[in-house]
């Protein structure tokens, strides 16, 4: 049975990503197109989040993650979801900008506050994005395993379920990951706050 990818497919099941990934193989680029629809929101929103908010940081990323993805789809092995394969790519992306040198140097001072629509005070607009700050800070402090567990459930939404496969550790473990970096972020975030 042929599939035609020139609407969106928003189902999200296995069946859907194995016909998606065939088409793909097949060079449909109605396919691309489906799967960049249904995924581009929640890969954006996840750099735009490790980036601090950067979002023309986070869109340069995700487009580098589709690139990376293109040209890695012969290595998808159907682990996980295309979704969390995707997750991966782009947390593996943001982890390799941030370890590379940068040569461009930012015009604009990095910590520019911009005030919200007068419905908040300032300052509390301030406070709110100080802490903002310091939780993305201390997550990206947190040892690996932790780091990529917190980043995989609350930023990038996936289940523990899948985090258990991916990491091949039991749901429990991947609980006790969850409750060991959030001690240790509220401690890094209320040792700081304090």
């Amino acid at each position: 049975m042929a599939v035609r990818w020139g609407a969106v497919d928003a189902s999200t099941d296995e069946h859907s990503d194995i016909r998606l990934l065939e088409a793909l193989a097949g060079g449909a680029r109605g396919a691309a197109e489906a799967l960049v629809d249904r995924t581009y929101s929640k890969v954006f929103a996840l750099l735009c989040r490790l980036s601090g908010g950067d979002r023309d940081l986070a869109a340069d990323l995700t487009q580098d993650t589709y690139r990376r993805a293109w040209a890695s789809l012969g290595a998808f092995r159907g682990e996980a979801s295309l979704s969390t394969w995707l997750y991966r790519i782009a947390y593996n992306t943001y982890l390799n900008h941030v370890r590379r040198p940068h040569r461009v140097v930012p015009l604009e001072a990095e910590d520019v506050e911009r005030i919200g629509d007068g419905r908040r005070g300032a300052d509390e607009e301030i406070a709110d994005r100080q802490l903002e700050r310091r939780l993305r800070r201390a997550v990206l402090d947190l040892p690996e395993e932790l780091r990529a567990t917190v980043v995989a459930r609350y930023w990038a939404e996936t289940p523990v379920t899948e985090i258990a496969r991916l990491d091949g550790i039991s749901e429990v473990a991947v609980r006790k990951r969850l409750r060991r970096a959030t001690a240790l972020l509220a401690a890094a975030v209320g040792g700081e706050h304090r």
